[in-house]
């Protein structure tokens, strides 16, 4: 299984950003991929998670600002960063595991500590 972020760049607040998760080696149909990112000097905490179903979840802080959508056919996963924030700025980490349900979004995003795959992080930077 591999996974690798892109997109990541510096950006103005109030700018936009599409970050990209290539995945590999896995079924789509059996996995939940999310968006996870660490602050200099801050725990890695969650963003956004989507299962295999679509189901969604969102931390409260980029709530109507990111969208995470997936492509199977593409074994893409994307991150659609609006409105961006000084505070957004961080290395961004996709990040995989079995689903585990109906819930598994809701499970990954506060619960990603175990998650099996990880790939390699992309920097946003959003100036202020």
């Amino acid at each position: 299984v591999q996974l690798q972020a892109s997109g990541g760049g510096l950006v103005q607040a109030g700018g936009s950003l599409r970050l990209s998760c290539a995945a590999s080696g896995f079924s789509w149909d059996d996995y939940t991929i999310g968006w996870f990112r660490q602050a200099p000097g801050k725990e890695r905490e969650g963003v956004s998670c989507i299962n295999s179903d679509g189901s969604t979840s969102y931390t409260d802080s980029v709530k109507g600002r990111f969208t995470i959508s997936s492509d199977n056919a593409k074994n893409m996963v994307y991150l659609q960063m609006n409105n961006l924030k000084p505070e957004d700025t961080a290395v961004y980490y996709c990040a995989a595991d079995r689903d585990l349900g109906v819930n598994s979004a809701h499970y990954y995003l506060h619960f990603w500590r175990g998650m099996d795959y990880w790939g390699k992080g992309t920097q946003v930077t959003v100036s202020s």
